[in-house]
């Protein structure tokens, strides 16, 4: 439940692809490097054990500058409908904090799902709204990839 003065995100995309198709490419390491992180973005490695109480740990290289980490545990694992874990940088910036990340997963009709991102509580404005020009490039680029047909 939400408490009144939080600061949340709440993101809500419609995908091509069924629950499993896109579960994958939220969990997958080689999948989720594809399409990871803000326009410009690599993704060098991702580490994960997808599992309740498992960690991951995502390399981050932006376009200039040093590569950073983004790390945290998974806290509900239910393939293909829900995916929840821990969010924070390797190296925090005193400003930031840890928040937590729900994913949840339905589908719409025979093609296509509907994913519903929520994430908080941020501990200032400037955060959530980073987090949210990240996620809103990212889930763009995973758009794409889902509605390229297949070689």
């Amino acid at each position: 439940m939400t408490q009144e003065g939080e600061l949340r995100l709440h993101l809500q995309r419609t995908l091509d692809g069924l629950c499993p198709v896109v579960f994958r490419e939220l969990t997958e390491p080689q999948k989720l490097a594809r399409w990871w992180g803000p326009d410009g973005f690599t993704v060098p490695s991702v580490e994960s054990d997808l599992r309740p109480g498992g960690a991951y740990r995502i390399a981050m290289q932006p376009p200039e500058g040093e590569l950073f980490y983004l790390v945290g545990e998974f806290i509900e694992v239910e393939s293909p409908k829900r995916l929840s874990y821990t969010f924070r940088w390797e190296d925090p910036d005193p400003e930031d904090r840890e928040t937590v990340v729900t994913l949840s997963l339905h589908d719409l009709d025979a093609a296509r799902s509907e994913l519903v991102l929520d994430q908080g509580d941020f501990a200032t404005e400037r955060w959530r709204a980073l987090h949210e020009e990240g996620w809103s490039q990212g889930l763009g680029k995973l758009g794409v990839l889902l509605a390229a047909p297949l070689d």
